[in-house]
């Protein structure tokens, strides 16, 4: 047995310790247990079949991929800002970038609708301008997704560029490199399993919105209705169509925390 296996073995919980940690694991299963339990087995193949159904899947799928890669284009450089360039405010600004992420999901929604709504501070000037309107589009719900993703993204790839060494970004400076090749070549791959963990979390992130999005997108069929919208429409009218939808997204969101559990939840690979 190894040294990390027999500390493990060695150690032990005190008893109250351990049948809170129990019922804390209780919480958060029997949620799914109950799901589970509800869940309409025969129907499963005639709900995830339905034209409703496959539509709001696949612009789930086209909003959340859009918003990821938004996210990463523009969350990057943010994470590379805060992580490595000192000045007055910083801390401010990061606690703006991440604010969505605590933020009440309508009054995200509310705020985006003030900001790019048609007679928002600056729709206003895209309706006028160039004609872009975002409110009620699919637009709409990538914007909307984008604003409550990237954060996640922002916060783990700063961290991971704040533990990488700068001496191998300074080394590669000394041999000629300019700061986009030290940038590109050097810093982003080795972040790589950061960024690839921040991106997934964004996309699973973008994925569940809800909140944000009927507020500034609405839930229109085949427009703005993603699967959390339509979970909770079919909630009110078939709510056996809703388990089976709120049953999919579970099972997408557990696959995407068990992929990530080595490199984001500190999984327990290197004591097997």
């Amino acid at each position: 047995m190894s040294r990390d296996r027999r500390r493990i073995a060695e150690e032990r919980l005190p008893l109250p310790v351990l049948a809170l940690a129990v019922v804390a694991v209780a919480f958060f299963v029997l949620p799914l247990v109950g799901l589970l339990w509800r869940v309409p087995w025969s129907e499963i193949g005639d709900v995830i079949t339905r034209r409703s159904v496959i539509d709001a899947l696949w612009l789930s799928l086209q909003t959340s991929l859009a918003a990821t890669v938004l996210s990463v284009v523009f969350g990057v450089p943010l994470a590379w800002l805060l992580a490595r360039v000192e000045f007055r405010g910083r801390g401010l600004v990061r606690a703006v970038s991440t604010l969505s992420m605590v933020l009440p999901p309508v009054v995200a929604g509310v705020a985006l609708f003030a900001s790019f709504g048609r007679r928002g501070l600056f729709g206003q000037y895209l309706d006028e301008w160039f004609g872009i309107r975002l409110p009620f589009t699919t637009a709409g719900v990538v914007v909307a997704q984008t604003f409550v993703a990237m954060p996640f993204l922002v916060l783990t790839v700063e961290s991971a560029i704040r533990q990488f060494d700068p001496r191998v970004e300074d080394a590669a400076r000394t041999l000629g490199a300019g700061r986009w090749y030290v940038f590109t070549r050097v810093t982003l791959p080795g972040i790589r399993p950061a960024l690839v963990a921040g991106a997934v979390l964004a996309w699973a992130r973008a994925l569940g919105e809800f909140g944000a999005t009927i507020t500034f997108a609405g839930n229109f069929p085949g427009t703005t209705r993603t699967m959390p919208l339509a979970t909770f429409l079919a909630l009110e009218t078939d709510p056996g169509e809703a388990i089976v939808i709120a049953l999919v997204l579970v099972a997408v969101s557990l696959a995407v925390l068990v992929g990530l559990r080595d490199r984001w939840l500190g999984g327990t690979r290197g004591l097997s």
